[in-house]
């Protein structure tokens, strides 16, 4: 089977720029036997940035660029000439991707909006040169400052899609003939388990030229929590949404039963998945036939404080019924109210990544525990280095 191109998680290395050195030159010209200090300052070393992009939709080109690595700042020369600035190095993500250390699995920033920058890494700074140093006791110093050190460090990067909602519903529960249905999607659609492997976004429209996005992951079965099935990895895609539908098929035994068992999976990933709007989608009801008074006797065991739904998305019954629903929840009041509280981001946790290190890459971690801090950096003293100017980095 062809490996699949929907890439959400990927381990990166990233390397900022060095500081370029600052210069030690004396002025040397014709006639001027005392020129003075005029050796300029470094440039400073490129920054890491992280880039939002609306163009991408995975994180499939930085599967095969691991390693980011920003230009280091060039050394000051002489005539109080500045080093050259380091090169940014940019990295392009999807609209939606959140980053963790890759060590200790700290949260450090999320990236939602087109153009969108972040910081990973900075530069370090360039040093200055010995012409910043003279003063009336000490008109020729033959000292400058290195530049500040370079900083090193891995990330993990998670996708985690935009939508407006999210489907959530045990396999073959009909989820992604739903999305077929209602929108110019086309997930694979089969007769049998786990057929939907990787998430997929749709567009549904709606009354008056209006649209909203829905997202479509693979089942989840009672367990995934602890590893069942596909496990709970697919669902952070659902994290950002405003609304969750969840989809229960007519001909189960026990709907309720079932309705309960996708709650609690969802409190086990993410107890904060509770506190967003809910609605519940009776599927296949076309097994039913138009007895209502076989739907009105399943309502009866289903809880009463989140809107209830009969569909059938092959014979295309209820279909727009629910989206009046699902449009009337996303933009009721409570629903505002819930996203302005976190309009700011999703709550995200510090985890581990043990569950993904069969996607990971083989090397090892990079930590930035031995890089020095920029306060170490001291002034070189004229009694310890005589001559600065064959002064030279290791690398």
């Amino acid at each position: 089977m062809a490996e699949s191109n929907f890439i959400d998680y990927v381990k990166i290395y990233c390397r900022s720029g060095r500081g370029g050195r600052g210069s030690t030159h004396m002025h040397r010209a014709k006639y001027l036997p005392k020129g003075g200090p005029d050796g300029g300052n470094g440039g400073r070393g490129g920054h890491v940035i992280l880039r939002g992009n609306r163009n991408y939709w995975t994180l499939l080109h930085l599967r095969y660029d691991r390693h980011i690595k920003a230009e280091h700042g060039g050394n000051g020369s002489k005539n109080k000439s500045s080093g050259k600035q380091g090169a940014n190095a940019y990295i392009e993500v999807p609209c939606g991707t959140a980053v963790y250390d890759a060590e200790t699995g700290e949260y450090i920033c999320d990236v939602t909006a087109h153009e969108q920058e972040v910081i990973l890494l900075k530069g370090g700074r360039g040093g200055l040169g010995n012409f910043n140093f003279a003063t009336p006791t000490n008109k020729a110093p033959r000292y400058a400052q290195p530049g500040e050190p370079m900083q090193e460090r891995s990330f993990i990067l998670e996708l985690k899609l935009l939508a407006d909602v999210g489907l959530v519903g045990f396999p073959n529960a009909g989820k992604s003939t739903l999305v077929n249905a209602i929108s110019s999607a086309k997930p694979k659609i089969d007769n049998y388990p786990f057929t939907t492997l990787e998430p997929s976004l749709g567009i549904v429209s709606y009354r008056d030229g209006r649209s909203f996005v829905i997202a479509d992951i693979p089942g989840i079965i009672e367990g995934a929590s602890e590893g069942r099935g596909l496990g709970l990895r697919f669902l952070r895609h659902i994290e950002r949404n405003s609304l969750l539908l969840f989809m229960v098929p007519a001909d189960t035994e026990d709907i309720r039963h079932e309705y309960d068992v996708l709650l609690n999976e969802l409190a086990q990933f993410n107890p904060d998945l509770l506190e967003k709007g809910r609605v519940l989608a009776i599927t296949k009801c076309d097994l039913l036939g138009q007895d209502e008074e076989l739907k009105e006797m399943l309502k009866e065991g289903l809880p009463d404080d989140i809107p209830v739904v009969f569909i059938s998305s092959v014979a295309q019954q209820g279909l727009q019924e629910l989206k009046d629903i699902l449009w009337h929840e996303m933009n009721s009041e409570s629903n505002k109210i819930a996203a302005i509280n976190t309009q700011e981001s999703i709550i995200h946790t510090a985890k581990t990544f043990a569950y993904m290190d069969d996607i990971a890459d083989d090397d090892e971690g990079w930590g930035d525990e031995d890089i020095p801090e920029a306060d170490d950096i001291k002034f070189l003293d004229e009694d310890d280095i005589e001559d600065l100017e064959d002064f030279e980095y290791e690398d």
